[in-house]
C-alpha cells in the first residue's frame, strides 16, 4: 500500500476513534491520529536504530527507533507493531506495550505529526534484513553512545525518537542497567 492510499485512524485526546482520514492529508492538517513506535534492544543492551530511507514522505535520512507506523482500520496497535517491525527490518520478536504518549511537531515538507503513540519494546538477538525502500541502514548502539550522539547531532535524529529518549529512556532500555 503506498502513502497516498493509506488512511489513519483519527482519535480524540483519550485515544478513542473518531474517524478515518487520508494519511498524507491528516499530516498536512496536523489532525490527531493513532500511531505506534517500536524500540528493540539486544541482550547486550544495545538499541536497534534505523536510518529512514531518504525518499520517505517525511523525515527521510534521519536516524530513529526500530520502526513506527499507523495501525490500519481493524488492526490492533500490537498487530501494527509486529507487522511493521517485520516489514521494515525483517525482525520478529515478542513485543511488550510500554506506554501511550502524545506529541505534536512539524516534521518536514509542511507536514505535522500529531499522534497518540503506543510505544512498544522488544528484546531481539538475530539477523536484521531491512527493506531498502524503507530503511537506508541500521546500527545497534549502546545507551551511552546514543545519548552522546543525540546531544552532539540532534538534527540527525527524528523528533519523535529524541522525545522518546528524553522522556522514557529508562523504560526503552527495559531490563538493561542504567
Amino acid at each position: 500500500m503506498n502513502d497516498e492510499n493509506e488512511v489513519v485512524i483519527l482519535v480524540d485526546s483519550q485515544d478513542q476513534e473518531v474517524g478515518q482520514f487520508a494519511k498524507i492529508e491528516a499530516h498536512k492538517q496536523g489532525l490527531l491520529h493513532r500511531a505506534i513506535s517500536v524500540c528493540v534492544v539486544d541482550p547486550q543492551g544495545r538499541m536497534l536504530l534505523q536510518r529512514r530511507a531518504r525518499d520517505k514522505y517525511h523525515s527521510g535520512g534521519l536516524w530513529t527507533n526500530a520502526c513506527c507506523t499507523h495501525p490500519r482500520p481493524g488492526e490492533s496497535v500490537a498487530e501494527a507493531a509486529e507487522r511493521r517491525l517485520r516489514e521494515e527490518l525483517g525482525v520478529t520478536c515478542e513485543l511488550d506495550w510500554v506506554l501511550s504518549t502524545h506529541y505534536q511537531a512539524p516534521v518536514s515538507d509542511g507536514l505535522i505529526e500529531n499522534e497518540v503513540v503506543h510505544l512498544f519494546h522488544g528484546l531481539y538477538n538475530g539477523n536484521v534484513t531491512p527493506d531498502a525502500r524503507e530503511v537506508d541502514s541500521f546500527v545497534w548502539t549502546s545507551r551511552e553512545t546514543l545519548l552522546l550522539d543525540i546531544e552532539k547531532r540532534p538534527q540527525d535524529f527524528t523528533y519523535w525518537f529524541r522525545y522518546y529518549i528524553r522522556s522514557f529512556a529508562d523504560r526503552l532500555f527495559l531490563g538493561v542497567a542504567a
